[in-house]
Parts: C-alpha cells; sequence; structure tokens
C-alpha cells in the first residue's frame, strides 16, 4: 500500500472526512512519528508494534564498484517491532 492508497483508505472510512482531510491525517502521523525518531524517542502503537531507533557503529566498508574502503561513519537508523496482535494476524491459518 503506498500512501495515496492509505490517504483514500482513510477517507472512503470517514464520509465526513475530505481528501485533504485524509491527507493532513496521515501527514501529522507520519510527521509525528518522524519528529519524535529524531528526538531519540520511541513510538509505541498498540496493538500494531513500535518504532525506535539503533545506532550503528561506524565501519570500514567496500565500494562496490571500485573495491576501493571507504569509511562510513556512524549513524542511527529506523528499527520497527511488530507488536504481538500484529503478529497473530500475519500468522492465522
Amino acid at each position: 500500500m503506498i500512501r495515496s492508497e492509505l490517504v483514500q483508505k482513510i477517507a472512503d472510512a470517514n464520509p465526513h472526512l475530505g481528501l485533504r482531510d485524509a491527507e493532513r491525517v496521515v501527514a501529522t502521523i507520519l510527521d509525528s512519528i518522524t519528529e519524535r525518531l529524531a528526538e531519540g524517542g520511541r513510538v509505541e502503537l498498540r496493538g500494531f508494534g513500535a518504532f525506535s531507533t539503533r545506532s550503528r557503529a561506524a565501519r570500514t566498508g567496500r565500494n562496490p564498484r571500485t573495491g576501493e574502503a571507504v569509511e562510513v561513519e556512524a549513524k542511527r537508523v529506523p528499527h520497527f517491532k511488530p507488536g504481538k496482535e500484529l503478529r497473530e494476524r500475519l500468522n492465522m491459518d
């Protein structure tokens, strides 16, 4: 599902919301998650999962084209851990 499909699904499920309102809802949610993660925080959506960040140490990598050694800086990367309800729904038979 892409962002526009999510906006359309929200607008269809909530007839009192227009397409622009649904887009604003999606944008607000995603911006809030992004801001919290940028601050180093965690976002937990009960029944769905939790978003957090993980640190990756600096390392020496390789340029795949030339094979030359390249220094890769330390960085934070987003991490998602699915909740119990989501895992159970994915594994229903």
